[in-house]
């Protein structure tokens, strides 16, 4: 019998008659125009009203022009903007009832009951109360004559979503609020600057970020530099921290490292609660150990800028799903938010976040730290979990010694990011108790003996550089084998890390097919997914990809500025990825393209003329820029040259067209915040999954695994890491075009041709489910390494 089709449909769903507000209240965050854009589209597209309430709430209550309605063209050349553009304010009337009468007033005479904030903790616990209070205050508009009875019924119930925005990552329920990618991106841009002049003068600097309340972003930003110490609210230090501190930076100092980096949350406190500021740990660096040291404070640089290309996507996925939560909300549907997890949207109760936040908070308060950490999230376990690990090394008195060696090498084509993996494998490594091998230029290096044992320090500073250190090589290994075999036995290598994209995976099924010859590839085999295509089967995402979506990003931005006050002009840009249109599509939504083409979508010439009708409409608005990304083999006869021609012949006299080939600048550059911190926590699962089978598998004097189970990838799949045995993703792999058969990007693109005001078909079936803020604790082996 055939199953039942349960699909569910975007444009099954229609806004028709209702009016969606949107505001921006609170501290302001990179990402929150994105979101405002999506909100604004998304709501036109399903035909409702939609108005901006400028200068946040404290709009709502003044009324009058600050609460407009917005068109489609009132929000293009947005995306790119940082901080809100339609104002946000901290606002004491709405704190009163009397505020809030006023705000009601003023909806009620818009037709308006859907309100979309976006904001901290603050905001959306305002817009609650202001929920609840809805109806008595429509009796209160009765009473006072200022609205009818007709009115008072029919617009009885206020629907209300929300979305985080706020650069401290603050809120629970969520593992990413808009605006802290952004963040960390001025952050580390600052470290990586500053690491220079420190190297030059042998310097100590003590950084200061925001986090008032919340480490993440201090935490996250050690993480991402390899910092010497880190303060945070959540976890102060031991008792006697000043004389540990001091102790690794002279012993780091010893061991001829030129500089020092301290990071502070500007709420660190200690155990009693008493604060920890950046200009008592300078002191305290100067009158210990005579460093020369500088304090520098971030400061509001850190709000500034542009939104990185994570926080465009965040917020362009988040407001859609806002707008889907608000048409198919009901009276009894209790207030909502939407957040992240791990790789998907979800909504939940916004008062049981609200709630759990503000428990951290009581936590800290009553000094019950390790329960404050646990209630910020895996997320923020993890990371604090992975930077213990990585940042203070053990005695060697200390370290288990497990008579193991563990060999790691990158393979295929570099990806920013790869070196943070490699140093968080050989630093876990070693604090496993084994002896780590690096190998130069892939299988290529690993055949010619090209294989060398790394300490600690050897990987120090490794990962804020780009490309791969080790060097690497698109080689296989199976010309080779007897030759690599050899070396396995020479230098007895009990397990093998190989990080690379999707040559990676055919090097490890090769090694899994030569298990039946020899026997030196019974070990556990494990790959880490590293190219900036993201086209490894098995995971979601892959180290790399986040950096050269921000450089094809920034690109886009420069290049689009570089048409403003010029007559019509539309860009062709080919991006990268061989098959996988990955970096087009995703590329294409953060840079706000007018289309993508891409192998795994094809399309003909009818399409192509589609879309120069579309822009040569377009063009006839206010809207002066188009934006046309191609992936460089999407089609092999639709060249980029092709394309530039017939829009340039089609649009003749409407718009004039230009062209970029954008190529190995998107390989290129410091790794991102991201592709630092995922290559770091992805690399340090890998290495206690490698001993956990070593331990597994020790049998008479010898280590022999020879399972399917015993050579994986380890990927992200939707919320969680998984490892997944790679024999068995054979199947799911397309090897012709090196592809995965199924990706899950390709359901962003319906979003990126609705923003862009084309009439698509959208599967929303993932969406609508109201989960709930799950406290208990997952068991070891469920752990996700969220990012």
């Amino acid at each position: 019998m055939a199953q039942p089709d349960n699909k569910k449909f975007f444009e099954n769903l229609t806004g028709a008659g209702k009016a969606i507000a949107v505001l921006t209240s609170g501290g302001d965050a990179q990402g929150m125009n994105a979101a405002v854009r999506a909100v604004v589209r998304m709501g036109i597209y399903v035909g409702a009203k939609v108005y901006f309430v400028h200068e946040g709430y404290q709009g709502m209550v003044d009324g009058g022009d600050n609460i407009k309605e917005a068109k489609w063209e009132s929000v293009s050349s947005m995306l790119q903007v940082g901080g809100t553009v339609i104002g946000s304010a901290r606002c004491k009337d709405f704190r009163t009832h009397e505020g809030r009468l006023k705000a009601a007033h003023n909806l009620v005479k818009r037709g308006i009951t859907n309100l979309c904030v976006i904001g901290g903790d603050g905001s959306l616990t305002g817009a609650n109360l202001f929920r609840e209070e809805w109806s008595g205050l429509l009796a209160e508009l009765v009473q006072q004559n200022l609205i009818d009875e007709e009115a008072a019924q029919k617009y009885s119930a206020l629907h209300i979503v929300g979305m985080v925005g706020s650069i401290d990552n603050d809120f629970c329920g969520t593992d990413m609020t808009i605006g802290t990618d952004s963040a960390l991106h001025r952050i580390i841009e600052v470290v990586d600057a500053i690491m220079t002049t420190a190297q030059s003068h042998q310097r100590t600097f003590v950084l200061e970020v925001m986090g008032r309340h919340c480490g993440y972003l201090a935490l996250v930003s050690a993480l991402a530099c390899g910092a010497d110490w880190v303060l945070i609210p959540e976890m102060p230090p031991e008792d006697g921290w000043e004389e540990k501190m001091c102790q690794k930076l002279s012993a780091k100092r010893a061991g001829m490292k030129r500089l020092n980096i301290i990071i502070v949350a500007e709420g660190a406190i200690d155990r009693n609660n008493q604060p920890i500021t950046s200009e008592h740990v300078k002191n305290l660096v100067v009158q210990c150990l005579g460093f020369d040291t500088r304090v520098t404070i971030l400061g509001h640089v850190q709000r500034g800028g542009t939104p990185s290309a994570f926080d465009r996507i965040l917020a362009s996925r988040m407001g859609v799903e806002a707008v889907l939560a608000l048409l198919e909300t009901t009276a009894n549907t209790p207030a909502c938010v939407v957040s992240l997890c791990g790789n998907q949207s979800v909504r939940l109760p916004l008062m049981e976040c609200v709630q759990m936040t503000q428990q951290v908070q009581k936590a800290m308060d009553e000094k019950r730290f390790e329960e404050a950490v646990r209630l910020r999230g895996r997320s923020f376990e993890n990371n604090l979990r992975t930077y213990k690990l990585l940042a203070h090394r053990k005695p060697e008195s200390e370290l288990p010694h497990s008579n193991y060696n563990v060999a790691v090498l990158n393979v295929g084509a570099p990806a920013a990011g790869m070196n943070a993996a490699v140093r968080s494998a050989v630093r876990v490594g070693i604090s496993e108790g084994h002896k780590m091998f690096a190998v130069s230029d892939g299988f290529e290096g690993f055949y010619k003996g090209q294989i060398k044992e790394v300490k600690w320090a050897d990987v120090g500073g490794w990962t804020g550089q780009g490309g791969s250190l080790l060097g690497t090589k698109r080689t296989l290994p199976a010309k080779y084998i007897e030759k690599i075999a050899e070396q396995m036995r020479k230098y007895n290598i009990n397990a093998l890390l190989v990080i690379g994209g999707f040559e990676a995976l055919e090097c490890l099924l090769q090694l899994n097919e030569a298990r039946s010859h020899y026997e030196e590839f019974c070990i556990p085999l494990c790959m880490l997914p590293a190219t900036i295509s993201n086209n490894v089967p098995g995971t979601d995402l892959s180290i790399g990809a986040d950096t050269a979506l921000n450089a094809i990003v920034e690109t886009c931005d420069r290049i689009k500025q570089s048409a403003s006050g010029t007559k019509h002009r539309v860009f062709i840009i080919e991006t990268m990825g061989g098959y996988c249109g990955y970096l087009a599509s995703v590329g294409g939504l953060a840079a706000g393209a007018d289309a993508a083409y891409i192998y795994e979508e094809p399309f003909d010439i009818r399409d192509l003329q589609s879309n120069v009708e579309h822009l040569t409409e377009k063009m006839k608005t206010s809207i002066q820029r188009g934006l046309i990304l191609r992936n460089e083999n999407s089609n092999e006869n639709y060249t980029t040259d092709f394309i530039y021609q017939l829009y340039s012949e089609e649009g003749r006299g409407v718009f004039d067209c230009r062209k970029n080939v954008l190529g190995h600048m998107q390989q290129g550059g410091a790794p991102s915040p991201f592709d630092r911190n995922f290559g770091t926590k992805i690399a340090a699962k890998a290495m206690q999954w490698i001993t956990k089978k070593l331990n597994e598998s020790y049998r008479q004097g010898r280590v022999f695994a020879n399972t399917e189970d015993s050579a994986c990838l380890l990927g992200m799949r939707r919320r969680a890491m998984v490892f997944q045995p790679v024999v068995q993703l054979k199947d799911e792999t397309d090897f012709v075009h090196r592809i995965p058969k199924e990706q899950w990007w390709l359901k962003l693109r319906p979003l990126m041709k609705i923003l862009a005001k084309y009439k698509t078909s959208y599967d929303v079936s993932d969406s609508g489910q109201l989960e709930h803020v799950a406290l208990n604790r997952p068991r070891e082996s469920e752990v996700s390494a969220a990012i």
